[in-house]
């Protein structure tokens, strides 16, 4: 029962060291893994859709993603495993396609598509379930994070703000089709004093 429960953790865990092992690899490589990140609207660029999350442009820059994706990613898991994979995936390809089609034409690489996915997917979750502990989760997500909404306006060129802006869209929209709704009572079943 005790590993069931870590058990979103170690597999949140487990993506960081592969976003790490592949930067490692990919920095071995002068960054040339980085020609398989999101080509906006070119037949190449297709295979970054999945993929161009797991790239990063230094190891600056995915020092910058890292703690936000663990302390989101965590609260994701918080969920459980299935949703932290389903949300995750969905995001990733939501994200990844919405920024194939209307992106900038450049290099799309980065994990932070994906952390702006989970904050959007958590404060949305906590409008949409509206029970105590989503809502807990939604305002300790806008309370330690609420400043990254910055990042979806085009402030430097080299920052794919399109590509955050996709992210926190895609997270929106996984949460209205994944949560479970909460149920209104019905007037029927109301007593007046």
């Amino acid at each position: 029962m005790q590993a069931r429960r870590w058990q979103p953790i170690l597999v949140l865990l487990g993506c960081v060291a592969l976003l790490w092992s592949i930067e490692c690899v990919n920095a071995l490589l002068d960054h040339r893994l980085n020609r398989w990140g999101i080509l906006p609207r070119t037949y190449t660029g297709l295979v970054g859709i999945p993929l161009s999350a797991f790239l990063h442009g230094s190891f600056a820059h995915l020092i910058l993603n890292t703690v936000p994706l663990v302390t989101l990613g965590s609260f994701v898991a918080f969920y459980g495993t299935r949703t932290f994979l389903t949300v995750s995936l969905w995001i990733i390809l939501l994200s990844g396609t919405a920024l194939w089609l209307l992106g900038r034409s450049a290099y799309h690489v980065g994990a932070s598509s994906v952390l702006f996915g989970y904050f959007g997917y958590l404060v949305a979750r906590g409008w949409y379930e509206r029970s105590v502990t989503a809502l807990v989760v939604a305002l300790l997500t806008l309370v330690l994070y609420g400043g990254i909404v910055w990042g979806v306006l085009p402030t430097r060129s080299y920052i794919s703000w399109e590509g955050h802006l996709f992210g926190l869209l895609a997270g929106v929209l996984v949460a209205r089709f994944t949560t479970p709704q909460r149920r209104a009572t019905p007037v029927s079943n109301l007593t007046m004093r």
